[in-house]
């Protein structure tokens, strides 16, 4: 039996009302493939992307910064309290087997740099332009090149 992939959504706690709604379809879009939802557990970009694979009859896993469960956003099944503030994010890099940035600031491209690092894809959408990642213009887009370079 093949592992579901493991597919981190990233980005940040202060986001657009667009960005948002393309990070819940991309949550969404995971769950219906298959997949498993992994972000930060807190608000933001992490919150609608664990709604939208909720409301896709996925799972979700929140690696938390605190050293408690009780600040995860309510789309999370399994929080996981690191104690490790931002340091976190390179478990969330590691936990993953790609990563789907949407828009995001400093602690994005550090979650960026650490999947990089590790040699996983990155995509991203309205993220940062850096070399390595790769760049989409949609959840369906971003989803099917996850699912595309991980099972090559």
């Amino acid at each position: 039996m093949k592992q579901p992939l493991l597919i981190a959504v990233i980005g940040g706690r202060k986001t657009t009302p667009l960005l948002k709604k393309e990070a819940e379809e991309v949550g969404r879009l995971i769950a219906q493939n298959g997949g498993i939802l992994v972000c930060g557990g807190l608000h933001g970009i992490m919150a609608s992307a664990a709604k939208g694979a909720k409301k896709g009859g996925g799972i979700t896993v929140g690696i938390m910064p605190q050293d408690h469960k009780s600040n995860a956003n309510p789309y999370i099944d399994v929080p996981i309290s690191t104690g490790l503030g931002i340091g976190r994010n390179v478990i969330i890099a590691r936990t993953a087997d790609a990563l789907i940035a949407v828009g995001g600031e400093y602690g994005t491209l550090s979650e960026i740099a650490f999947g990089l690092q590790m040699k996983k894809p990155v995509i991203g959408i309205g993220s940062w332009d850096i070399r390595g990642v790769i760049s989409a213009k949609d959840a369906e887009e971003a989803v099917n090149k996850v699912i595309e370079l991980c099972r090559s």
